[in-house]
């Protein structure tokens, strides 16, 4: 193939994203509710083997939810007193694309009615997005993010 491009790599997005959590079974209902699904690998219900913690078959004791073709995993292997801190090395927040303004509305929505905290829609008109953030049980930011309408 002719390309210009000088990359190692030509990614065509990511395959999973595993964030480690204090609290398998925490996390884990709270992402079911968040997605509205089961995750599709769940190796939670062995989180006190005291082999699974070193076994990537098994995902550490973690779960994974699956959708459009990428996959975020959770992996229980934090100190129970540890909480997510965006300023330390690794991850500043997660991303996770939505299909329109709409649904970040229903979003609201329905975190208002599970009594889940949440931001303000905010239209970030620079990047062509408009967001909405929630934070998960371990205070890691979920940013949820749709296009940003056409004239807006």
């Amino acid at each position: 193939m002719n390309d210009a491009r000088t990359g190692i790599v030509d990614p065509q997005g990511f395959a999973h994203v595993r964030l480690t959590v204090t609290d398998i079974h925490r996390s884990k209902a709270f992402y079911e509710q968040l997605f509205g699904m089961p995750p599709g690998s769940d190796f939670s219900d062995q989180v006190d083997d005291p082999t699974v913690r070193d076994d990537p078959w098994r995902t550490y004791g973690g779960c994974s939810f699956t959708f459009h073709g990428q996959t975020l995993g959770l992996r229980p292997v934090a100190d129970p007193g540890d909480r997510f801190d965006p300023d330390r090395v690794g991850l500043d927040h997660l991303s996770l694309r939505v299909r329109s303004v709409d649904d970040l509305q229903r979003a609201v929505e329905r975190l208002d009615a599970a009594g889940i905290e949440h931001g303000e829609v905010t239209d970030l008109e620079p990047f062509g997005l408009v967001i909405l953030s929630v934070q998960d049980p371990d205070d890691i930011n979920l940013e949820l993010a749709a296009p940003r309408p056409v004239g807006a």
